[in-house]
């Protein structure tokens, strides 16, 4: 009897190892496709000692940094920094997002002074380009010390509201709108903005930041990527009130919006203003109610749930969702700030080029955005069905376009403010990092499309091991910060 049981001992210790081994194969597989729904799902269901030490902390990492979860985060990079030793590549990564998420909740002194640590710790296995980098974030996290950024008023009731109007832009044929908050106002002054979802950060025109008297920051320059990179610098916003809401110290990346196209640059007034997904994440839940055209935001935010959350951050800090288009399993952006239905890359085309090519037509597509003007070969596809948020819409006009689109970048679909509006309310609740949708009464039964929506699986081809996938984090993350993207004017 002892030696059975010493055996089955043995077989049951065994049968752990292989079953840690089986969990660190999946987190790091999740890791690699920066799955990071899976990556929570995985985690949430694994025994903590059945991963290996240091993929459990770094999962909390990453799962606190891109699902908008700091108080995850920041205690898990501390003690990643404080017990694990890492290659130069993760450690840059691992410093960026740890300043990133202490700045997001207002520790920008502690971020400036641990980014200035680590880089005079580590100087000599850097390369200058990383330095430089590094030592930029640092210094504007330094600037923005001085100030309280995002402190909000609200008004004494319930819930918050932001009065918003559809306003067409660009050529009239193209019939491209925008969102523009109703009687906004910065440093006292009218103020016209566009709330553009897809915008990484706040941002104004150079002659706008003049004009508002907004505070420039010294050594706060950052480069802005749309068609091309352009630098800009960080300035500061004294008192920014939208609707009923009154934001104190509200920082702006001051940029020349110029395409540097005649045509295109005669609609550029539209994009003078943008407050996008920074300013969302410190309202914490909003509702875009298109039917009233308005934003609605809860005074007292919701507590966090253990709800699967369906929005994540890309590398360049979009909100992202996952969904589908044609039955396709895709990672959406939300963008308000796409004036069109919305476009689809060049791997949307070739898993539907059958169905896309009996459909529609080639065709080509003309957008503005910072530096330039980019003409894309596409296919105008009318009805494909769009789920997001748990409903289908069928949209008369996504763009599937050809070849590499340097407006899409790490996701594979563009969800625009016409296909947002074809829905009545589009609910972002930051908290659980979750986006749900209603439809308008009665569309449901003007939809003849019967589409289920799949188990979502990422698609992309296997790539590298556990720890040449750390490496491409570190990389996606480094960009994050010194390149945030910029808005995309309407299609000409």
């Amino acid at each position: 009897m002892k030696r059975y049981i010493t055996t089955l001992c043995i077989a049951f210790a065994a049968v752990l190892k292989i079953t840690a081994q089986t969990v660190d194969e999946k987190i790091a597989n999740a890791m690699n496709y920066s799955d990071w729904f899976a990556l929570d799902s995985i985690y949430k269901a694994s025994p903590k000692d059945s991963i290996n030490p240091f993929l459990e902390v770094f999962t909390r990492c990453l799962l606190g940094n891109r699902l908008n979860r700091t108080d995850m985060s920041i205690p898990a990079f501390q003690e990643l920094l404080n017990s694990h030793s890492l290659d130069t590549g993760n450690l840059v990564s691992s410093v960026y997002m740890f300043g990133m998420d202490l700045s997001r909740e207002g520790f920008n002194a502690e971020a400036s002074s641990m980014i200035n640590a680590i880089v005079s710790q580590t100087r000599q296995y850097m390369d200058s380009a990383t330095i430089e980098g590094l030592t930029a974030t640092a210094n504007r996290y330094a600037a923005l010390s001085a100030y309280r950024p995002y402190r909000i008023e609200f008004p004494d009731s319930r819930e918050a509201i932001v009065p918003f109007t559809i306003i067409p832009v660009g050529p009239a044929d193209k019939g491209s709108v925008l969102m523009h908050l109703s009687g906004s106002y910065i440093n006292g002054e009218e103020a016209d903005i566009t709330f553009d979802t897809g915008a990484g950060s706040n941002m104004i025109s150079v002659e706008m930041a003049e004009k508002l008297n907004l505070i420039p920051l010294d050594s706060t320059v950052i480069t802005v990527h749309g068609v091309d990179r352009r630098q800009g610098y960080i300035a500061m916003a004294k008192e920014l009130r939208i609707g009923d809401i009154t934001v104190r110290d509200v920082p702006f990346t001051v940029i020349s919006l110029s395409s540097g196209n005649e045509e295109a640059d005669q609609y550029i007034d539209c994009f003078n203003i943008v407050v996008g997904s920074e300013l969302m994440l410190q309202l914490k839940d909003l509702t875009i109610d298109f039917s009233n055209r308005r934003i609605t935001i809860p005074t007292t935010p919701p507590d966090r749930t253990d709800s699967a959350p369906n929005l994540c951050f890309s590398s360049t800090m979009n909100l992202l969702t996952k969904g589908t288009v044609l039955n396709t399993d895709l990672l959406m952006c939300i963008d308000s700030g796409d004036a069109s239905f919305g476009s689809l890359n060049n791997a949307f085309y070739e898993t539907n080029r059958d169905y896309i090519q009996s459909h529609a037509t080639l065709d080509s597509t003309r957008e503005a955005g910072i530096g330039g003007v980019i003409i894309t070969e596409c296919y105008k596809v009318q009805d494909m069905p769009v789920n997001l948020g748990g409903h289908i819409v069928n949209p008369p006009g996504l763009i599937v376009k050809l070849g590499d689109d340097v407006m899409i970048g790490g996701y594979e679909c563009n969800i625009g403010i016409k296909t947002l509006m074809l829905y009545d309310k589009v609910r972002f609740n930051l908290v659980d990092f979750i986006i749900t949708t209603e439809l308008p009464v009665g569309f449901s039964s003007m939809n003849t499309h019967k589409y289920s929506l799949p188990d979502f699986k990422f698609t992309k081809e296997k790539g590298l091991n556990l720890w040449q996938a750390l490496g491409i984090i570190g990389v996606g993350a480094a960009r994050s910060m010194i390149n945030p993207n910029a808005p995309d004017k309407p299609d000409l």
